[in-house]
């Protein structure tokens, strides 16, 4: 069984910061491709960000490129999402998953999801 568990979300104003966590279980975080996720009310869900088995590769979104920063803890299988600089636009529940594709468009297991609304 895989299980992926976020946390870290919560009500920020803009410009300010959070960061996210990912514990996973039954698949290590070193051996697979992982990721978050973002939905936004009446929106599509969107690839954030992406790194890939071995770290050799990582994605961001456009809309998030220099403003947020994904990693890993191999020993504690949890992946983070940094978020800095944020605006009511990053507004949307994030999720993590894995293993991901290349393209940062899809995930086989799923988290529940975490809230991150972002207003004054």
């Amino acid at each position: 069984q895989v299980y992926l568990v976020e946390s870290g979300g919560g009500l920020v104003q803009p410009g300010g910061s959070l960061k996210l966590s990912c514990a996973v279980s039954g698949i290590s975080v070193d051996y697979v491709a992982i990721g978050w996720f973002r939905q936004a009310p009446g929106e599509e869900r969107e690839g954030v960000s992406c790194i890939s088995r071995g770290d050799e590769d990582i994605y961001y979104g456009d809309a998030v490129k220099g403003r947020f920063t994904i990693t890993k803890d191999d020993a504690k299988n949890t992946v983070y999402l940094e978020m800095n600089n944020l605006q009511p636009e990053d507004t949307a529940v994030y999720y993590c998953a894995a293993p991901v594709t290349q393209q940062c468009d899809y995930g086989e297991y799923w988290g529940q999801g975490t809230q991150v609304t972002v207003s004054s």
